[in-house]
């Protein structure tokens, strides 16, 4: 590395750390604002707000606006350099663009790998405290109020239950089937089915089992059995924010098991996966915009630029809000709706590089 490059690489990363303090604060001071009456009405003792809320909330939203963060810092270094006349030195020193971008490109791939090892396996952890602690004592109590649930527990086996009360760990109406064929070879059915901690087993209490064998049924009537499932009391726990408590190994377990179990509706899980390999890229793709839109002496000053590069900020976050949003519901694939924001900027960026003195 030049000095240059020492210097721009330095300032770029000092500037990044300056903007995630400053933004963090902010953030942090409307976050407990907005729920200090919570705190107070649940009497929550500042060690727990901020051993455990704050000391996990503040790496979540790092995390979160890394990408933006990273775009406003090096807008405001650009822009910096551009108002000292220091670009067009550099440029007419018969450096090109291109070599410019390197100190830049250099302290973005530092931050690319760091927010990918954290997105995967350390924020994650941290959310755990957090979403925990906002269970019990930001969110009311949790209500199971699912009707007619269906869950492939077994190759061939299904089980129904009609409604499940997570308070005392009682489903009702459950029936498990066995099925080959299309054709129902075995069921299993009880009025209802109690979980049993200290044996961690289903118990089911009267209990009827019917044996097909062609148009032949026979009924066994029994008044308890305790059985194993792949159901647990936490599948009927509440999901708040649980893709986002998952490290990658995790969530991909999680993902197959629901497959497995016929559960299609993982949407959230698969946009949250594909997101925390798209947010590296898309840091890389926003450092190289910042620099382009801010590396020309503006007659504005620099605060025309620092202000466009918080607009085009906005824009991205809305942009992948409202991509998290269909690709949640089903409306773009979940691969798409992690991906586009970034696709769409790094295309944004190519017809944008054109323009810049080379």
């Amino acid at each position: 590395m030049k000095l240059i490059d020492k210097y721009i690489f330095t300032k770029f990363l000092q500037t990044f750390f300056f903007v995630v303090l400053l933004i963090n604060s902010i953030i942090c001071v409307i976050d407990y604002t907005e729920k200090i009456n919570d705190f107070l009405k649940k009497k929550v003792t500042a060690a727990e707000i901020l051993g455990e809320y704050y000391l996990s909330f503040v790496p979540h939203i790092t995390n979160m606006l890394s990408p933006i963060t990273v775009f406003i810092a090096t807008v405001f270094i650009t822009a910096r350099l551009a108002a000292r006349t220091e670009i067009i030195a550099i440029l007419a020193c018969g450096v090109s663009f291109r070599r410019l971008l390197l100190p830049y490109l250099m302290g973005a791939g530092i931050l690319a790998t760091f927010t990918f090892l954290m997105n995967g396996w350390v924020i994650p952890r941290t959310n755990k405290i957090k979403v925990a602690f906002e269970n019990k004592y930001l969110k009311g109590t949790f209500f199971y109020d699912e009707r007619n649930v269906h869950s492939k527990v077994a190759p061939n086996t299904f089980a129904y239950l009609q409604s499940y009360n997570n308070q005392n760990h009682i489903g009702y109406l459950f029936t498990l089937e066995f099925i080959v064929n299309k054709e129902v070879k075995q069921k299993l059915s009880a009025e209802r089915i109690e979980w049993d901690s200290l044996k961690t087993v289903w118990r089911l209490p009267n209990y009827k089992i019917h044996t097909f064998n062609g148009e032949v049924e026979t009924i066994f009537h029994g008044t308890n059995m305790d059985t194993v499932l792949n159901l647990r009391p936490k599948d009927f726990e509440s999901k708040h924010l649980l893709h986002e408590t998952f490290t990658l190994p995790e969530l991909d377990d999680y993902i197959a098991e629901q497959l497995r179990r016929g559960n299609t509706q993982v949407g959230i899980f698969l946009v949250e996966k594909q997101e925390r390999y798209a947010y590296p890229f898309a840091i890389v793709i926003l450092t190289i915009m910042g620099v382009i839109v801010s590396a020309r002496k503006s007659r504005q000053g620099t605060g025309m630029l620092i202000a466009i590069g918080f607009l085009l900020a906005f824009v991205f976050v809305t942009f992948v809000r409202m991509s998290r949003s269909m690709g949640q519901a089903g409306t773009l694939d979940p691969w798409l709706a992690a991906w586009l924001p970034s696709l769409v900027f790094a295309g944004i960026t190519a017809l944008l590089y054109r323009t810049v003195p080379k």
